[in-house]
């Protein structure tokens, strides 16, 4: 176990010397975690996604204001208004795009109303739009909201005035378009928690840019394997009491041992700058890290066994970097990739640890969620360990 000790220390202290790895370990996969959360709206504030219209009150009476009320409550069409716009200005925003339509209430247009007839907007849009279509739906629809409230109130106030008076009647009746005696409603496993499309971008960003750099610090480690053997460091410690076993198990303490620290570093910059979710459930971020580390370092011990130069522990690095976490969802989600490229990111340990992170951040998932995660990149942890003791006693024979 000392033996084990002594290499795992003697290469954290060779690794802790070369500033690339700070670059690569923490630097690195901060800057690209700003990068891309920024190009997937993971700093952008809330927006509005409702379509611009303009409107204009020329009649001002209550009836009008109802109007003004019932639209502004869209979801559909975000009302957009300025008494100081004339017509003219009103045509040329919709014109040069600013807005998708316009709508005037005319004079008399409560009057006319009440009066039992149809009195008509004035809206100015481009009718060979989509929008237009769906901006004609949304108002149609109020229309004809606040025409049956009249009627309804009318009758009512046409059988009995004193106890359902007409005011009182429109106003009931208005409140019951909006209280159906059948509605449907939708509604989510109380184990998941609604999570804005901010956060959820940065979410999938944080913990895709960590793996994908832990990867990428695999060179670093690497070389300090493949200087050992150049240097016949190796050759020589065969010929003492130490294992072969020892020797491995001692490199990959000392590269489980940084990528575990990295991870540790970057999750609690996650949580505390980014407000990534990772404390949501500590045990099981903690348990998906982990076992993230092991499979990750033992990837290292196995390119720092078959990379024979320097340049050849790059290549080993950087390969596995691209391949493996463009492929696992790192850069984009697989959720959105389609089932059978989801199944065939499978086949990369990234997406068993970027399932394992966004079921517990994003989807609001337990320590259950993870324990599939977990067990895959063990496996893949105790694989990779495997082929780098048997190549190293391969090697060794010739």
């Amino acid at each position: 176990m000392t033996r084990i000790l002594d290499i795992a220390l003697k290469d954290l202290t060779q690794l802790t010397r070369d500033f690339k790895t700070f670059m690569f370990l923490l630097l690195m996969p901060v800057l690209f975690t700003f990068l891309f959360g920024y190009a997937f709206g993971g700093f952008s504030g809330p927006s509005d996604s409702r379509l611009p219209v303009g409107y204009l009150d020329q009649d001002d009476t209550w009836l009008s204001h109802v109007l003004q009320d019932q639209l502004a409550d869209s979801d559909i069409i975000r009302l957009d208004e300025n008494e100081t716009r004339t017509y003219p200005d009103l045509e040329l925003l919709v014109a040069n795009g600013d807005l998708a339509a316009v709508i005037i209430v005319p004079e008399r247009y409560g009057a006319t109303f009440l009066k039992g007839k149809n009195p008509r907007l004035i809206i100015i849009a481009d009718t060979n739009t989509s929008a237009w279509t769906t901006i004609e739906a949304e108002v149609m629809a109020t229309i004809s909201r606040l025409d049956s409230a009249v009627r309804t109130a009318t009758i009512m106030d046409e059988i009995d005035a004193e106890r359902m008076p007409f005011g009182y009647a429109f106003e009931q009746s208005l409140d019951a378009w909006y209280e159906p005696p059948i509605a449907v409603h939708e509604t989510t496993s109380s184990a998941v928690e609604a999570t804005d499309d901010r956060l959820e971008a940065l979410a999938h960003t944080a913990p895709g840019m960590m793996l994908q750099f832990a990867i990428a610090g695999l060179l670093t480690s690497a070389q300090v394997i493949v200087s050992e053997r150049k240097s016949r460091t190796l050759q020589r410690l065969l010929t003492t009491a130490a294992r072969r076993f020892d020797i491995l198990l001692g490199h990959y303490l000392a590269i489980f041992s940084l990528i575990f620290t990295q991870f540790l570093v970057l999750m609690s910059f996650g949580q505390f700058i980014l407000g990534v979710a990772y404390l949501r459930a500590p045990a099981a971020s903690l348990l998906v890290a982990f076992c993230a580390a092991l499979c990750i370092s033992a990837m290292g011990l196995l390119i720092g066994v078959l990379a024979r130069s320097e340049e050849q522990a790059v290549t080993f690095s950087l390969i596995p970097m691209f391949v493996l976490s463009g492929l696992g969802g790192a850069w984009v989600p697989l959720d959105v990739t389609g089932e059978t490229f989801a199944r065939i990111g499978h086949l990369s340990p990234v997406a068993w640890a970027m399932d394992g992170f966004k079921n517990i951040t994003i989807r609001g998932f337990g320590l259950d969620s993870v324990l599939l995660p977990a067990a895959a990149l063990s496996g893949y942890a105790v694989l990779f360990f495997v082929l780098a003791v048997w190549r190293l006693s391969a090697a060794e024979e010739r």
